[in-house]
């Protein structure tokens, strides 16, 4: 009589399912329309962030600027856009949200009408509640040391302050989930941030500067952000895509 039958079996196989790849982080980005807050999106979408865009509709003087931010934010094909509506016209202070005239006489050296009171600390505010519903952790802004105005809140120890006051105010901050404000163009000069856009393959075309736009809605040329906007791109050695309606005066400098 034989001994036992055995019959080999092959080993089982375990299969391991493949690994999901992690998603890329959220950030939400403060989207004025205007060239800064354009390429500091660029520079968040570059460094692998997913975008949520905030444009603050504080009843400023003309609506094109907000018409800017929705054509950069579709183009970026960002994943939501918000609109937020919110009347700074009520506090008034400035000559974007008052009846002041807007300067067309040059940059000077002394922070100029154009500064809306605590406008910077505002809309961080509203950045960051949304950041934190989202789970969003960085808050991208263009804002710009460098720039004529000297305005307060586009300094580097206005940034790093909010950056504390996010860590202490929230729910998030508060267990350990620290929040980071980006200034990526906080150092880089006006002529800077135009090759930055270029850099970028960005259509700087899409943003808008000007304070006072002509009825026709081309860059009136001789508010202070069109001067600037004029000389940073002469400065940088790049074709500057943008109609003024007094280029002439612009060319001639500040």
């Amino acid at each position: 009589m034989g001994g036992p039958f055995f019959v080999a079996r092959e080993p089982l196989l375990r299969f391991t399912p493949p690994l999901m790849p992690e998603p890329a982080p959220l950030a939400v980005v403060l989207l004025s329309g205007g060239l800064d807050s354009m390429v500091s999106a660029a520079i968040a979408k570059e460094r692998g962030f997913r975008l949520l865009a905030l444009t603050i509709d504080y009843n400023q003087r003309h609506r094109i600027e907000i018409e800017a931010a929705t054509r950069i934010a579709e183009t970026f094909e960002v994943e939501r856009h918000i609109i937020l509506p919110l009347d700074l016209r009520a506090f008034g202070g400035s000559a974007l949200t008052a009846d002041i005239d807007v300067p067309k006489a040059g940059v000077g050296g002394d922070i100029p009408v154009t500064y809306v009171p605590a406008r910077n600390t505002i809309f961080l505010s509203l950045a960051l509640g949304w950041a934190e519903a989202a789970g969003a952790r960085s808050i991208f802004i263009g804002v710009n040391a460098l720039d004529y105005s000297g305005y307060p809140d586009c300094r580097p120890d206005f940034i790093n302050g909010f950056e504390r006051l996010a860590a202490l105010a929230t729910k998030a901050g508060s267990e350990g989930q620290a929040f980071t404000i980006e200034a990526p163009l906080l150092t880089l000069s006006k002529a800077d941030i135009a090759r930055e856009a270029s850099r970028l393959r960005l259509d700087a075309g899409l943003s808008w500067s000007c304070y006072d736009p002509t009825p026709e809605g081309t860059h009136c040329g001789l508010c202070d952000s069109c001067r600037l906007r004029a000389l940073a791109f002469r400065e940088a050695g790049l074709p500057d895509p943008t109609r003024y309606a007094a280029s002439q005066r612009v060319e001639a400098g500040l």
